[in-house]
């Protein structure tokens, strides 16, 4: 796997992240919950908003969800770019009836300016400037490259991209719970499938862990984002077709739906629990806001309604 992640909250990865644009600590979002009306994304393409100084200069287009931008260069695929924003929509919007699931999360996400970032090629991305991004204030940039972006003969990048940069959402809306730092209940069954808390990778981890992450450069935070990333996925059936189970068995041994209840109750209950809101349905990149093919939980008028927790230290 491509070490591709975007983590707020707690600390940067290594600079040799192609994916990753540093990130740190921003103001925490209102407590107040969310509770206007959206709009209903479109997944028109328009150019950069001026308002995004700096960034208009790298990339020339753009398509908004639910505040959120998903950026591409002029020569990035008109149609993998479309395929970005759909699975960022369905993922926020998994019901698919034109608002979000959990309005918390995009309020977080929008008002933080995260985005993702499209690159024909990854040496092109790789040529980012990051200090002078930085610069402009833009703290939360998920990046991708044209040619992991749905190709025909392997696995969607975009499933795994687009949700570390939700994640990031969600441990800004509930940074107790879905934050990556030891000690919140994300990282506590973190420790779990790892077989231990171990603030870097070890030489090896026990038999009975069941995620076996060993790339170096990821540290105990990027684990937790990981470590989410096979947990929904497994749970929404991606990862257990039969070619795709060989790939990643040596990091990920819960590949199925059933065998991730079964072994991690513990993330099934986070990741199912309704206050959150988190996917329930895999991201297909083909969001029909309207048509009302999915069926996810019963969105009400307020957070204190649904039982939905606020956002807290």
């Amino acid at each position: 796997m491509s070490l591709s992640l975007l983590l707020a909250i707690i600390c940067s990865l290594p600079q040799g992240s192609s994916h990753l644009v540093e990130t740190q600590i921003l103001p925490r979002s209102s407590d107040k919950s969310p509770s206007k009306v959206w709009s209903v994304p479109d997944l028109k393409s328009g150019p950069v908003p001026k308002t995004l100084v700096g960034l208009d200069k790298i990339f020339k287009k753009c398509i908004t969800v639910f505040g959120i931008h998903v950026l591409a260069t002029e020569d990035f695929d008109d149609t993998k770019f479309r395929h970005v924003a759909s699975i960022l929509a369905e993922y926020l919007d998994n019901d698919e009836d034109g608002q979000p699931d959990n309005p918390l999360v995009v309020e977080a996400m929008s008002s933080r300016l995260m985005a993702m970032v499209l690159f024909r090629t990854e040496r092109q991305m790789s040529r980012l400037d990051r200090s002078a991004v930085e610069d402009y204030g833009y703290r939360y940039l998920q990046g991708q490259f044209e040619e992991e972006t749905d190709p025909e003969d392997r696995f969607d990048a975009t499933l795994e991209e687009v949700l570390h940069l939700v994640t990031t959402g969600y441990a800004e809306a509930y940074p107790r719970v879905f934050g990556t730092l030891p000690g919140t209940e994300l990282s506590d069954c973190l420790d779990r499938a790892r077989g231990g808390r171990y603030a870097r990778v070890p030489r090896s981890y026990p038999d009975e862990a069941w995620f076996h992450y060993d790339d170096r450069s990821c540290d105990y935070s990027c684990m937790g984002v990981e470590y989410l990333y096979w947990a929904l996925t497994s749970l929404l059936g991606a990862q257990s077709e039969s070619n795709r189970r060989r790939e990643i068995i040596h990091e990920w041994k819960l590949v199925t739906p059933e065998s991730v209840r079964e072994r991690d109750p513990w993330i099934t209950s986070l990741l199912t629990n309704e206050k959150y809101r988190w996917a329930i349905e895999l991201p297909d990149g083909k969001y029909s806001p309207g048509s009302q093919k999915k069926s996810g939980p019963e969105k009400k008028g307020s957070s204190q309604e649904s039982g939905q927790e606020k956002t807290r230290d």
